[in-house]
């Protein structure tokens, strides 16, 4: 359950804020995606994941979308309500200014007038004030041969363009043959893919073509 997560929201927030921020801003930069190195520990990662089937499950989720109804892959997932999980809530507030520091560069870089606010909580009033409530974290759970199309799920104007993925399951041991893989659409050029390694517990920022409704952080779960 997700009462038992080990750690507060202060020190997941440290573990954010002594990360590398100069050079995952780099990475981003130069290759569209970074990863964090640790992040949450075994520990933390099979309590998020518990979530997905946990008895009060009604109350933590508010909506589960079967990816191949609607031709997204093979899997399912499930959105968070609000009031989000606590160590969800600590973990958007504490990427959120760095990322909105490099989103800001970023518009700057290609004279774009849109500016993220540096607070979180302000950018959230945003969105909710434009009608976006929803709440957009997720945990993803793939079985056996089970894999994700490319496509977007946006709904409103409010759109923070980076992403975050954390693996909650243990490569090599919870599931084998999966590679997380992200691909790079190129003006007038043949698409990029490239295979992202992470570990259990490491992150992923990552940037995408309009990004993600509220700056969700994604939880995925890898489970087969």
């Amino acid at each position: 359950m997700i009462a038992s997560m080990p750690s507060s929201a202060a020190t997941l927030a440290g573990r954010v804020a002594a990360f590398a921020w100069r050079e995952i801003a780099e990475s981003l930069d130069d290759r569209g995606y970074a990863t964090t190195g640790p992040l949450l520990a075994a520990a933390e990662c099979a309590a998020l994941a518990a979530c997905y089937d946990a008895t009060d499950a009604t109350r933590l989720f508010r909506s589960r979308v079967i990816m191949a109804r609607h031709g997204f892959g093979r899997g399912e997932y499930k959105y968070f309500a609000y009031p989000l999980p606590e160590p969800v809530a600590a973990l958007r507030a504490a990427f959120y200014p760095e990322l909105a520091a490099i989103a800001n560069r970023w518009n700057r870089a290609m004279g774009e007038p849109r500016r993220y606010p540096p607070d979180y909580r302000a950018y959230l009033t945003q969105c909710h004030a434009a009608g976006q409530t929803w709440p957009t974290p997720l945990l993803l759970r793939y079985g056996p041969g089970d894999y994700n199309c490319l496509h977007q799920d946006l709904c409103g104007a409010h759109v923070f363009p980076l992403q975050i993925a954390i693996l909650l399951s243990r490569p090599g041991a919870d599931f084998s043959g999966g590679e997380f893989v992200l691909v790079e659409q190129r003006p007038r050029r043949q698409s990029r893919a490239e295979v992202v390694p992470l570990r259990q517990g490491e992150a992923v920022i990552f940037a995408g073509r309009r990004g993600a409704r509220e700056g969700s952080i994604a939880s995925n779960s890898a489970t087969a």
